[in-house]
């Protein structure tokens, strides 16, 4: 039987997120938007429910006056990346 896909990271955008964090320390919003190709309000949005569920952390501040937001993965995103690559494997067999 074919095991469930976490909703939360079955998003396109959201899987793309996660994954650009996995490699990173972490990464300006700016990083994530040119990354992905989304719109500003789109990646907010996408990066505010990754939030919620627990799966990054989002730090806000400013750098020359300028807003600044940068996103991490959490140990908890990580698991949760883990476990989905490993339910979408047993789709490709």
């Amino acid at each position: 039987m074919l095991e469930p896909l976490d909703p939360i990271l079955h998003s396109q955008l959201r899987l793309a997120i996660v994954s650009l964090l996995i490699g990173v320390e972490k990464a300006e919003f700016n990083y994530l938007l040119e990354k992905t190709g989304s719109t500003r309000g789109n990646l907010s949005v996408q990066i505010s429910k990754l939030k919620e569920a627990g799966y990054i952390d989002v730090e806000k501040s400013f750098r020359n006056n300028y807003p600044l937001t940068q996103c991490s993965v959490t140990k908890q995103g990580i698991e949760a990346f883990e476990k989905y690559v490993k339910a979408i494997t047993t789709y490709l067999k």
